[in-house]
């Protein structure tokens, strides 16, 4: 989708930082959207003061949690129980809020996916002022004890389906208040996805959700600030406030830190909630105008211009991690899977990529 060329004024943009229950039956996302709604409601109450708010982020679990990593769930039976469909009743909640809030919401889910049965996807997607879904991206990424599938995994249909360029595996949608490309949690740890959606045309990033200790010690931040400046974007980052990993916790758990942040297309901090435990945001004035000039004017910081990609390419000639490990069967449980990366690690070794560290 292609909006034309006409300016865009600056408008806020907003981090949400809710307290999350891990769901184990679909009451539980309802209550958790009714806490995002209130958040959200009382967000603007304050900071429209300033500017209109035009976008509203949600971090990644804030729907369903984290529950079938945290109690190793099979991945059917979690296709079964809680992915959600898109468009479906969860989305069209949220349709009803973004609505309400005349705003765009970017929110992500663990989701059922038409094409492939018994596989669930974690799924970041935009949702326009008017309701509708306008933009699905899906995770490329996952850690060891994630179950989701990605588009790796079932990479040979994948690209029948979607073709193998940057829409099927970075996708940007063109909207009245920029470019939107989404990353999710670890794929923020890889500097090829943000490049990736930076050279699909991305100007504003959303990027949820990362855990402790990897909050507190400043890898979250590092990373967002890394991601903006390399590709001359804003980053907006929302991440989880307390976590109770089932409706029947007794206390909610601090397991993500807070910080939930706002970085500019110079790698600056612009707006950062630094507490975590109760449910707060963070905010910050987004000028995508200013960026436009600055990508068109500068010599210097706007490092796309000057990318001599083929000497880039030479660096992933070789595959490293097998594709297609969920054509035939679903995603491994946690033991299963750590053994997948050591073997992942083994390779290494083996191709003089990590020297043994001494015995």
């Amino acid at each position: 989708m292609t909006i034309d060329a006409q300016p865009i004024p600056q408008y806020m943009a907003l981090a949400l930082q809710p307290v999350i229950v891990g769901a184990k039956e679909r009451a539980d996302i309802t209550r958790n959207l009714d806490h995002i709604a209130e958040l959200a409601f009382a967000a603007r109450n304050v900071t429209e003061i300033e500017l209109p708010v035009r976008l509203y982020t949600i971090p990644e679990g804030a729907l369903q949690g984290f529950t079938d990593e945290i109690f190793d769930w099979d991945h059917v039976d979690m296709v079964e129980r809680l992915a959600i469909e898109i468009p479906g009743p969860e989305t069209a909640y949220i349709g009803g809020l973004a609505r309400a809030l005349d705003a765009f919401i970017i929110a992500q889910a663990k989701t059922t996916h038409p094409e492939f049965p018994e596989r669930f996807f974690n799924c970041a997607f935009v949702i326009d002022p008017q309701g509708e879904v306008i933009h699905r991206h899906y995770k490329l990424q996952v850690f060891a004890r994630e179950h989701s599938t990605v588009p790796h995994d079932v990479w040979d249909r994948w690209i029948e389906l979607y073709g193998e360029n940057l829409d099927a595996f970075y996708p940007v949608t063109d909207t009245e208040i920029g470019r939107i490309g989404c990353l999710i949690c670890m794929e923020g740890s890889f500097p090829e996805t943000a490049r990736g959606l930076a050279m699909n045309g991305a100007e504003l990033v959303y990027r949820p959700s990362y855990p402790e200790p990897y909050v507190g010690n400043g890898l979250w931040e590092v990373q967002n600030r890394s991601r903006a400046l390399d590709n001359t974007m804003y980053m907006v980052c929302p991440n989880p406030a307390a976590y109770a990993p089932s409706a029947e916790s007794k206390y909610p758990l601090d397991m993500f830190g807070g910080e939930s942040m706002l970085v500019d297309y110079q790698g600056r901090i612009i707006g950062i909630h630094k507490a975590g435990g109760a449910a707060s945001y963070a905010g910050a004035i987004i000028d995508i105008e200013a960026l436009r000039q600055y990508r068109a004017q500068s010599l210097w910081g706007n490092w796309l211009k000057d990318l001599r990609t083929e000497q880039y390419r030479l660096i992933y000639d070789a595959p490293l991690y097998e594709k297609n490990r969920a054509i035939d069967r679903p995603p491994l449980k946690h033991a299963e899977n750590d053994e997948v990366v050591r073997a992942a690690v083994e390779r290494m070794f083996e191709r003089d990529i990590y020297k043994r560290p001494a015995k």
